[in-house]
């Protein structure tokens, strides 16, 4: 007989898997994966290059067109150099609250959806629901892209998706986007008191990253006062740099890490290529001049878009209908929605706890806040009964 769990207890099975982002997610995929099986629902995984990590997808109900997507990212952040008052990777409860990495980043989505299979199929389910858990979000959205792509391909095609990041089940309309780029620096290294014979990858690396500060400050100074997102613009930020080997000698190498955190409505690639005629146009010719060997190279690590709100969107109608919440909401960080989004598929962003807790020491979602997301989900089979 195949084993039934309430949200609770689904969390804290997958909870106990510690599915971190340096590593495999298999285990919990086999979980789930064997529950799928025990009640009757065949799945598909989709793998990475490295055949260590895999997304899961499967429908529920009825093999044609429409229904609606719950998706959820399986993988985790580290927990490494924080304080945690119990072991992060068994669910704890206490005063209301489960206690868990991933419990509210955002595991009690993919546990309340997971605990209503039976529920699902007992429905008499006139469109299906698609159930999506991808890998690695937390380090730049990689896994849903193929995942996505496998599901069109395969069908039956969804009409609505809801990413369920904790947004304490509001209905988030739109997020910002995200590009990380990391730019290498190769200088030449000279003895500092012969400055003028050297390039410094490291004062080149200022000027870029002033170049950023000052887009940003732009950006803050064209900013329209209608916009809802807070800050309302797009930003630009150096996180990490390092380079040089001495006080005496100028740099010969210097890599930093910036990310651009965009309007859904603006261009990444746009702001990447402002960026690269910089470069080439103002930085890398007195660089060259000096030494033909300097250069600067700049790689996207990472571009998730954003997620645009959509007029009279098929997602948004349904998820207020469903949760009863009529406000505006949009979000800074970035998820998977927008991956969702540029496939054509309607997409809000809805679930369960506080974005306050995610990557948090003892981070936590409310048990209410579970309660919530189960009811949501009991009025979501009802109405595609």
């Amino acid at each position: 007989m195949a084993t039934c769990y309430t949200p609770t207890e689904m969390l804290a099975k997958l909870v106990g898997f510690p599915t971190v982002s340096d590593q495999s997610n298999l285990d919990l995929i086999a979980f789930v994966e064997s529950y799928l099986s025990d009640h009757g629902v065949a799945s598909t995984r989709v793998y990475d290059d490295t055949k260590q990590k895999a997304a899961l997808f499967a429908t529920v109900g009825p093999n044609v067109d429409g229904g609606v997507v719950l998706s959820a990212h399986t993988d985790v952040v580290p927990v490494e150099g924080q304080d945690w008052i119990s072991d992060p990777f068994d669910l704890r409860a206490a005063d209301g609250r489960l206690y868990g990495r991933g419990s509210a980043d955002m595991k009690g989505f993919a546990a309340a959806t997971l605990a209503h299979v039976p529920h699902f199929l007992a429905a008499n389910l006139k469109v299906p629901i698609h159930i999506a858990l991808s890998y690695d979000e937390e380090v730049g959205c990689f896994g849903a892209p193929p995942m996505i792509a496998r599901m069109l391909a395969d069908g039956p095609r969804p009409a609505v998706v809801f990413v369920g990041e904790p947004t304490n089940m509001q209905v988030v309309t739109g997020h910002k986007g995200i590009i990380v780029l990391k730019t290498k620096i190769s200088g030449h290294a000279v003895h500092s008191s012969q400055l003028d014979r050297g390039v410094s990858a490291i004062s080149v690396a200022a000027k870029l990253i002033s170049w950023m500060d000052s887009r940003t400050a732009e950006n803050l100074a064209q900013a329209d006062p209608e916009c809802p997102f807070n800050p309302p613009y797009t930003t630009l930020h150096c996180g990490t740099i390092k380079g040089g080997n001495a006080h005496n000698i100028t740099a010969g190498h210097c890599e930093f890490i910036t990310d651009i955190r965009l309007l859904p409505n603006e261009s990444g690639a746009e702001w990447v290529q402002r960026y690269r005629k910089f470069i080439n146009d103002s930085v890398l010719p007195g660089m060259k001049a000096i030494s033909e060997n300097c250069d600067i190279q700049v790689t996207e690590a990472a571009n998730v878009p954003g997620l645009k709100p959509e007029a009279n969107g098929a997602a948004e109608l349904m998820a207020r209908q469903l949760t009863g919440d009529n406000a505006t909401n949009v979000v800074v960080y970035a998820t998977e929605g927008g991956q969702f989004q540029e496939q054509d598929l309607s997409t809000v962003v809805c679930g369960p706890g506080s974005i306050d807790q995610a990557h948090q020491p003892n981070e936590f979602i409310e048990a209410a806040e579970l309660a919530k997301c189960s009811a949501m989900l009991d009025q979501l089979c009802a109405k595609l009964s």
